[in-house]
C-alpha cells in the first residue's frame, strides 16, 4: 500500500505514515484529500490503485490550515477531491472552489452522511462537520469514497477498490463495537462530556453522552469565550459533577485548566486526538488508532 505525504512535509517523508504525491510526480491518477482524518481513510479504500494526496500535515487544526499557492496549482489536476465540508476545512475554501470551477469532481462526504446541528453556543444551528467521531458514518463515508472514485478515477482495478473498501468497512463495524463495550461500562450519571469545542455531537448521539458544554462554545477553534461564558460553564461543571474535561492535543489546554480550577470540584484536564492525526507510535497514526485511544481514554476519564 502506498503512503500519503501531506504536502507540507515532502521533506519529511520517512518519518511519516500518512504520505501523498503530488499530481505531476506520477503517471498514475491521483486523489487529492482535505484532511488527514479523511485521508487514511481514502488511503484504505484506495489502496495502490491511485496516488493520494493529503494538504492537512498531521497535527494540524483543520478549522485554520492553510496551502500554498503552488499547492493549490497541484490541486486543480487531481482526478478527485475528497473534502469533509460543511464549513469544517476554513482556511482552504478558495482552494476547493477553484477546483469546482475547473471541473474537478468533488466528493464532500459531511452532506452526505446524514449531518446534525450544532444545538448550542455561538454555532447554534449551524451544521456540525465532526462526523469522523461517529464511526459508523465513516463506515458509510467508505461507500461514498468507493463509489467516487470507481466512477472519477480512470485506469483503475475496480475490482481492488471494491474489496479494499469492504474490508476496511468491517474494521469500522470492529472498531464501534470496541468502542461500545468500553463505553458500556460507564456509569450513567457520569456519561457527560464537556471538551475544548464542540467536536463531539456525533459521538454523543451515538454512544449515549450528554454533552454538557465546551470550553470555547463555538464549533471551530478559531472562536474565543467570554469571560461570562467560562463562567457559566465552570457553575454547570460543578452542579452536574463532571468528572473530566477533554481537550484536543493539538491545542493548548490553558483554559480547560483554569476552568478545571474554576469549577471547585474535582475535575481531571484529558488530552484526546479529536481533529487531527498525529505521528506514528502517537496512539494516532490512522483513523481507527485514533478512535481506539480516545474511546480508551474517555472510558477510563469517566468510569
Amino acid at each position: 500500500m502506498r503512503r500519503l505525504v501531506p504536502l507540507t512535509l515532502l521533506t519529511a517523508l520517512a518519518a511519516l505514515s500518512v504520505t501523498a504525491c503530488a499530481p505531476g510526480t506520477s503517471d498514475g491518477p491521483v486523489v487529492v484529500v482535505t484532511t488527514n482524518i479523511l485521508g487514511d481513510v481514502v488511503q484504505n479504500v484506495v489502496g495502490d490503485q491511485a496516488d493520494v494526496m493529503v494538504l492537512m500535515p498531521r497535527n494540524a487544526d483543520p478549522h485554520s490550515f492553510e496551502i500554498s499557492a503552488s499547492d493549490a496549482a497541484r490541486v486543480e489536476r487531481a482526478d478527485l477531491l475528497v473534502s469533509n465540508g460543511l464549513g469544517l476545512e476554513e482556511g482552504i475554501g478558495k482552494t476547493v472552489d477553484a477546483a469546482r470551477a475547473e471541473g474537478i469532481p468533488i466528493l464532500q462526504i459531511g452532506e452526505a452522511l446524514r449531518p446534525i446541528d450544532y444545538r448550542s453556543g455561538q454555532s447554534s444551528g449551524a451544521p456540525d462537520p465532526h462526523v469522523w467521531t461517529d464511526p459508523d458514518r465513516m463506515r458509510d463515508a467508505v461507500a461514498l469514497i468507493r463509489d467516487a472514485v470507481i466512477d472519477h478515477v480512470s485506469e483503475i482495478d475496480t475490482g481492488a477498490v471494491r474489496a479494499h473498501a469492504d474490508g476496511y468497512a468491517r474494521q469500522l463495524e470492529e472498531l464501534a463495537a470496541r468502542m461500545t463495550d468500553r463505553f458500556a461500562g460507564i456509569p450513567a450519571d457520569r456519561r457527560k462530556l464537556v471538551t475544548n469545542h464542540h467536536v463531539f455531537g456525533y459521538l454523543a448521539n451515538r454512544f449515549d453522552f450528554t454533552t454538557i458544554g465546551a470550553v470555547i462554545p463555538s464549533g471551530t477553534t478559531l472562536a474565543s469565550p467570554s469571560a461570562s461564558d467560562l463562567a457559566d460553564l465552570a457553575a454547570t461543571i460543578a452542579a452536574a459533577q463532571v468528572p473530566a474535561i477533554f481537550v484536543d492535543s493539538s491545542q493548548p489546554d490553558r483554559l480547560a485548566q483554569v476552568l478545571a480550577s474554576e469549577a471547585g470540584v474535582p475535575v481531571d484536564v484529558v488530552s484526546l486526538f479529536t481533529e487531527s492525526l498525529s505521528e506514528e507510535g502517537s496512539g494516532a497514526g490512522t483513523y481507527i488508532e485514533m478512535m481506539d485511544s480516545n474511546s480508551l481514554a474517555i472510558a477510563q476519564a469517566l468510569a
